[in-house]
């Protein structure tokens, strides 16, 4: 078993560490407001794994392809139905009404996964 722990990390590590087997894998994406004791891993000799999605163009690194490999994979999984979106509600087209009209349902507090807006 491995784990993606995608928020909260710094609640759930201990958790994750008794969880997880010998050399299990965890990877992290969120930002933990405290420092993780990751000590904790060597026991068991777990491995943790970071990633930030900018990594790649902010380092103008060598494979700077491979984010768009990696989007357009998750890309065909949504579309399989393998992997579920968090998109709530797609209002159209992007211009003053729609992005108003997504404004005030974020600002109602109400709004129930991502609005999408579409175009250039």
């Amino acid at each position: 078993m491995n784990v993606a722990s995608l928020d909260g990390t710094e609640a759930y590590f201990v958790i994750y560490t008794d969880l997880l087997a010998p050399f299990g894998k965890r990877a992290m994406i969120d930002d933990p407001s405290k420092p993780l004791d990751v000590m904790k891993l060597k026991l068991k000799s777990q491995s943790l794994h970071i990633e930030f999605m900018f990594a790649r163009s902010v380092f103008n690194a060598v494979d700077m392809d491979e984010q768009s490999k990696l989007l357009s994979h998750v890309a065909d999984l949504v579309d399989q139905g393998y992997i579920q979106t968090t998109s709530g509600k797609n209002l159209g087209t992007i211009n003053a009404e729609n992005l108003k009209a997504a404004h005030e349902q974020l600002e109602s507090g109400k709004a129930i996964g991502k609005i999408v807006l579409e175009g250039l």
